[in-house]
Parts: C-alpha cells; sequence; structure tokens
C-alpha cells in the first residue's frame, strides 16, 4: 500500500519545483526528503521524478501520485473538520428515548433550545417504555434517556443522573363529587371508590409509586377500568365510572367533565430524570442537551 505521508512529501517536491525547496518547507533535511520520494517509488515500482537540467519535474507516474496526494491532502482537512465539530458538540448524532408525558411537555422545548444552538447536531428523537432506557443507554443503542426515578434510587452503574423536576400526581374526580367541594384530598379518601387506570396503575413509570402510595394511605386501589393513556382515563372518569390520580405533566388536557384536586397523606410525586452514560458526559452536545431540558423543566 502507498504510504500517504510519502504521497504528500512528493507532493511538495512537485509544487516547489526543488527537494531542496521541499526540504525547507517541511522542515527536513534534502536527504531525507530524497529517501521519502525513494522509498515512494520503490512502493510504486516506477520513477516519479526525472532531471531535466539542474531542476526536476515530476513522471507521469509523479504527476499522478502529486493529483491523488492533493485530493487525500484536501480529505484529511475535511476529516479533522468533522472531528472538531464532533469533538465540539457541533455534529453528530444524538439519540433520545424518552416517555409519553415526557415527550409532551418536556423535550419539544428543549429541542427548539437547542437546535438554535447546534444546528449541526442530528436528533434521534423515540417514545420508549420507561424501564427500556438504561438497557437503551447500556447497550449503546442510546445517548440521552429521559425517566423516572425515586429521589433516594440511585442511577445505574456507569451512568449519569440529572434531575429535571417533581412531577406531583393529582386526584382526577367526576364533576359533582362529593370529595369536590375540598381543595385538597387525603388519599385515604379515595380507598373505596372504583379506580380508573389511566397508564400509573398496572404498568405505567408510576406504578410503583402509585402502589406504595396506596399502601402508605391503607388500601390498595381496586381497579374497575384499564385505559391506555391519561386522556382516556378522564373520559372514564367523567362519565362517573371512577377516579384516578394523574401527574400534572399529563394534564395538559382537562377533560371539562372532571375536577382536579392536590393530593396529601402522602402526596405522590414522580422524579423526572435525564440519564446517559458516564463516558458520554465528555461529549458537549450530551450537556448541552440536557442543560435545554432542565431548563424546559424550570420553565413547565
Amino acid at each position: 500500500m502507498l504510504d500517504v505521508r510519502r504521497m504528500q512529501v512528493l507532493r511538495a517536491v512537485v509544487t516547489t519545483g526543488s527537494i531542496t525547496a521541499a526540504a525547507t518547507n517541511l522542515g527536513y533535511t534534502p536527504s531525507a526528503i530524497s529517501q521519502q520520494v525513494a522509498g515512494l517509488e520503490k512502493q510504486a515500482g516506477l520513477p516519479l521524478l526525472e532531471r531535466v537540467g539542474r531542476g526536476i519535474r515530476p513522471t507521469a507516474a509523479g504527476r499522478l501520485l502529486t493529483e491523488h496526494a492533493g485530493r487525500l491532502a484536501e480529505q484529511l482537512a475535511e476529516a479533522e473538520s468533522a472531528l472538531t465539530a464532533l469533538r465540539n458538540g457541533c455534529a453528530g448524532t444524538l439519540r433520545v428515548r424518552y416517555f409519553a408525558t415526557a415527550g409532551a411537555a418536556l423535550v419539544p422545548p428543549a429541542v427548539a433550545t437547542f437546535r438554535a444552538e447546534r444546528s449541526g447536531v442530528e436528533l434521534d428523537l423515540k417514545l420508549t417504555e420507561p424501564t427500556d432506557p438504561f438497557e437503551e443507554l447500556a447497550a449503546g443503542r442510546a445517548d440521552v434517556a429521559i425517566t423516572v426515578l425515586e429521589p433516594d434510587e440511585p442511577a445505574p452503574e456507569g451512568m449519569i443522573a440529572r434531575h429535571l423536576l417533581a412531577d406531583p400526581l393529582f386526584a382526577v374526580l367526576p364533576r359533582g363529587h362529593a370529595l369536590s367541594r375540598k381543595r385538597v384530598i387525603d388519599l385515604a379518601e379515595l380507598a373505596d371508590e372504583p379506580w380508573i387506570d389511566g397508564d400509573c396503575g398496572a404498568t405505567g413509570p408510576c406504578k410503583d409509586l402509585v402502589k406504595n402510595a396506596c399502601a402508605g394511605a391503607g388500601f390498595s386501589p381496586q381497579i374497575a377500568v384499564e385505559s391506555d393513556d391519561y386522556a382516556t382515563a378522564q373520559g372514564f372518569v367523567a362519565a362517573g365510572l371512577g377516579v384516578t390520580i394523574i401527574p400534572r405533566l399529563g394534564l395538559g388536557y382537562a377533560h371539562p367533565g372532571v375536577v382536579l384536586r392536590r393530593l396529601r397523606n402522602p402526596e405522590p410525586v414522580r422524579h423526572i430524570h435525564v440519564v446517559y452514560r458516564e463516558d458520554a458526559a465528555r461529549n458537549p452536545a450530551v450537556v448541552a442537551l440536557a442543560e435545554a431540558l432542565e431548563k424546559a423543566a424550570r420553565a413547565s
């Protein structure tokens, strides 16, 4: 295989028209330049330079390799520029995984902020189940994930978790419900009510949070209806089929047939974090996206 460094030496000789001038420009001795050209001629199997009077000129093979050396120099410069942009967090692709309510409330404004600052970075945004992001991060299939962690729950080994916000859950009651007269409801007051599972009871990101909060209030919720999302759950509540509790971020749409009330004793709160691998902390784009998410969380 041809030696790229020797090709650049040949290009310098041909461009300057002199071994001595090339040596001066490259900081080598004329002898070292001659050795580099001789080594390249051996690799090429053809003479690359010929003497003309007191000067030299390239042979056909010399002109061919000089042209290729020029293109290689341009490609190397482009590669160095692209690498610098990637190192500075101004290029490349970030794979971002998030769950539904975070996607609706936090991701759009964060992406807008990020793109205004780093338009050269592509974002691969994908909705995923909240228990999956750690697997995606660990396997290298994702760079940044938004998920729910308990306040005292450490991030998985090798990962960094940055707290975005505390997202309290609200009681959702049918209009005219006896408890709707109260501004704040004790969670235990919902013990005898039929419950609508609005993605928070059996499979959602706050399933353990709801189960543990209800257990702390002395009961286990009796699920009357299962639904796939918060909007559908509100519809069932509005029809008088039960009550539910929904995180504040999941209440961007409030059904006109329901009322929302704060909870206490205990007040269920889910803590949303942005998580990425420790080795990604050296990537300015990852840090910039995490900061954009923190800004979006403060504004939510």
